[in-house]
């Protein structure tokens, strides 16, 4: 086993991203389309509540998706020899990963129970600091400062980092909008209430049209990442 891990190491990593990528798209383009019975206001409370509960189901594996793209770029990377850092750093990456994960589905957990826990919170915060982080390093590793290469033929990764830190503010602000229908329904499981009906239509309509820049951005961090042509 060790010794298959070892040939195909690079190539299991790249299948490994091929999904990530795949339940990340797949997912948001999910929860689009969950969303149009989330607002219908011709369908129950109940019922709307349901497909939300399921908008919830399907985004947690999107999350899981993107939270993995981090690790498994950088551990590519470094066997491309872009990201000279392997070893210890390697380690470190994918047990941040582990933590993450967790993070990630106990938060899910929590808000499927129609809880506010500190896992929430965590799984906010860990876009906030990897945001700033991503856009640093990128613009760094362009402008030829580092951490990683710049050199002929090894641009795209500086700027596919970019990128990965451009779709995860995209998804903060898709996360913003999110975050008021749980509240908005709490608000309509007591009686009909136009006022909340009018923001959970505007939170939507703001929403689709961030989604469609969203999706732009993953397609264009894999054609980027594909291609790899500058």
């Amino acid at each position: 086993m060790a010794d298959f891990l070892s040939v195909y190491e690079l190539q299991i990593l790249k299948f490994l991203h091929i999904l990530a990528m795949t339940y990340w798209l797949g997912g948001e383009w999910a929860v689009f389309q969950t969303s149009y019975k989330v607002v219908n206001p011709a369908l129950s409370v109940p019922e709307r509540v349901r497909h939300l509960d399921t908008v919830f189901r399907i985004d947690v594996v999107s999350r899981i998706g993107i939270i993995s793209l981090l690790p498994l770029g950088l551990h590519m990377g470094h066997l491309w020899g872009v990201q000279p850092y392997g070893g210890t750093f390697l380690l470190l990456v994918w047990l941040v990963w582990a933590a993450w994960l967790v993070i990630t589905l106990l938060a899910f957990r929590d808000k499927m129970q129609k809880q506010k826990t500190v896992f929430g919170m965590l799984e906010d915060w860990s876009r906030y600091l990897l945001i700033p982080l991503l856009l640093v390093v990128g613009a760094t590793t362009l402008m030829g400062m580092g951490p990683f290469e710049s050199g002929e033929g090894q641009k795209w990764y500086g700027i596919k980092i970019l990128i990965f830190g451009a779709t995860i503010i995209i998804g903060l602000v898709l996360r913003h909008y999110l975050h008021e229908w749980p509240g908005i329904f709490a608000t309509l499981a007591i009686g009909p209430n136009e006022a909340a009906e009018a923001r959970l239509a505007q939170l939507i309509r703001a929403a689709r049209r961030v989604a469609i820049l969203y999706w732009i951005a993953i397609a264009a961090a894999g054609f980027v990442g594909a291609l790899k042509f500058i």
